[in-house]
């Protein structure tokens, strides 16, 4: 059944399910989503699932959570593409019966040997078209065969790409190509060529690693007399050494990246300015990237993936964020972390902390370890530098601290500072030199925000008996 197609722009994302959804691939998804938006057209999502092999449903589900993280919605049910095998060879034979295909029924030995004569004297080895002109009676009765695209032997083949420009190849180096197998499989070109004709594409937004792919697949198209798509082959992502993006560089599935605290915004702003600009614009919130996008604003040259601009953008976010929204994805971190749930007092404590919290933090994560002082019960377990600072000495100041707060009736911020500071002069210290043995009483380590944000987050009462503990 063919699938319907429209006048309206329309664009696909088509990951194979072999394995996480990585950060090329999530950036393809993204700019065929936007474009799609930009001109209110239809995103469509197809997973090419036909390596039975090597695709599995735990691919699919990480593909399908890592699309929904970054906020991609797609405008139809996704197509699977092992459905469509049927479809698939109906066009094969439809090439055939035209006289544009033929049946192939050279053995795997004799291609072999033809490689391997191919191999030496040193020529391209490519299918030499040994069946393009016989007649299918000359092979043995019964015998296997595959059928080939009838490919153009003359002059040159051109792609109008809207990224790259204009791209030639000679037809000469473009082999008869096998469409269907013997076992009646469709190979993948074929495939795609045929569900991106039936889903309607009209933009086909993909890594310039599939740009050869294209001459094969514009000649499938012009056999068949269907309308051409829009190229637009963008470059691949770098690591920021530019070298080819690997593990090492940070070249995680997008779910790691979530599961590192990376904020869903934050990871769609990178990924768009990873070969994509609007003039000097860095922070793009999604209505601006749907608004600006276009294919001429996606460079030439491969951009360079940099895991530390990724986190401070990350940080920019967190600090712009809404604090309710913070506290909820938050608790579900510091949740994991203390073992136990939340209380909504719990969760009004941590969005009153929230403003001083996330001017610190780079990742949610770091955002939920810092919030955990706000919650530990007494007495604190401190870290090994919280212990190291909490020396004789440091007790003694602790204690003038505790008598001098214990005193305090305005329990303000300002107030607060006054009296330390007043201790601090009078024992001729920089107030670094109460702030560090106070953070350990009162965190159980020697990171938080401010420290009279932290007396007066935890309380008076809640302070002083902190302080008490680590005295005795």
């Amino acid at each position: 059944m063919t699938l319907k197609e429209t006048d309206t722009v329309v664009t696909r994302f088509a990951p194979s399910p072999t394995g996480f959804l990585h950060i090329g691939g999530a950036r393809t998804a993204m700019f065929n989503w936007l474009f799609a938006r930009h001109h209110g057209g239809k995103a469509l999502l197809r997973i090419e699932d036909t390596d039975k092999a090597r695709s599995t449903q735990e691919a699919i589900d990480a593909i399908l959570e890592g699309l929904d993280w970054l906020g991609l919605d797609w405008d139809d049910e996704p197509v699977f593409q092992s459905q469509r095998a049927d479809r698939h060879a109906e066009v094969a034979y439809e090439l055939l019966a035209a006289g544009n295909a033929y049946k192939c029924f050279a053995t795997p030995e004799e291609l072999a040997a033809m490689r391997e004569q191919q191999k030496a004297e040193k020529k391209p080895m490519r299918y030499d078209g040994r069946w393009r002109d016989r007649d299918p009676s000359e092979a043995p009765e019964g015998a296997p065969y595959v059928i080939r695209l009838k490919t153009e032997t003359g002059g040159k083949m051109t792609v109008t790409d809207a990224v790259q420009g204009e791209v030639s190849v000679q037809n000469s180096e473009i082999d008869d190509f096998i469409l269907l197998r013997s076992d009646g499989t469709p190979t993948y070109m074929l495939a795609v060529v045929v569900d991106d004709h039936d889903m309607g594409v009209t933009h086909l937004i993909r890594g310039d690693d599939h740009l050869n792919n294209a001459f094969r697949q514009l000649a499938m198209i012009r056999a068949m007399g269907w309308k051409e798509p829009t190229y637009a082959h963008i470059p691949l992502i770098h690591g920021n050494d530019g070298a080819k993006l690997s593990k090492r560089h940070g070249a995680l599935g997008v779910e790691a990246y979530s599961d590192m605290g990376i904020m869903s915004d934050a990871m769609f702003n990178y990924l768009l300015r990873l070969g994509w600009g609007h003039g000097d614009d860095e922070i793009i919130s999604r209505a601006q990237a749907i608004e600006w996008f276009g294919l001429a604003g996606v460079g030439k040259s491969p951009s360079r993936f940099d895991a530390k601009k990724l986190q401070n953008l990350n940080g920019q976010y967190i600090r712009e964020a809404d604090d309710g929204a913070l506290v909820a994805l938050t608790m579900p971190w510091i949740e994991e972390e203390l073992g136990t749930k939340l209380s909504p007092a719990d969760g009004d404590l941590l969005a009153q902390a929230m403003p001083v919290l996330k001017s610190r933090a780079k990742n949610l994560i770091e955002l939920a370890n810092n919030s955990l002082f706000l919650y530990k019960k007494r007495p604190l377990d401190l870290d090994e530098k919280a212990q190291s600072l909490l020396d004789a000495d440091a007790r003694q100041l602790l204690e003038s601290i505790h008598s001098t707060l214990a005193d305090l009736d305005n329990w303000t911020l300002e107030a607060t500072e006054e009296k330390v500071k007043a201790i601090a002069e009078a024992a001729e210290l920089g107030l670094g030199k109460l702030a560090q043995p106070m953070r350990a009483a009162l965190t159980g380590s020697t990171s938080s925000p401010g420290i009279f944000d932290v007396l007066i987050l935890l309380g008076k009462e809640e302070s002083l008996d902190r302080l008490a503990d680590q005295i005795k």
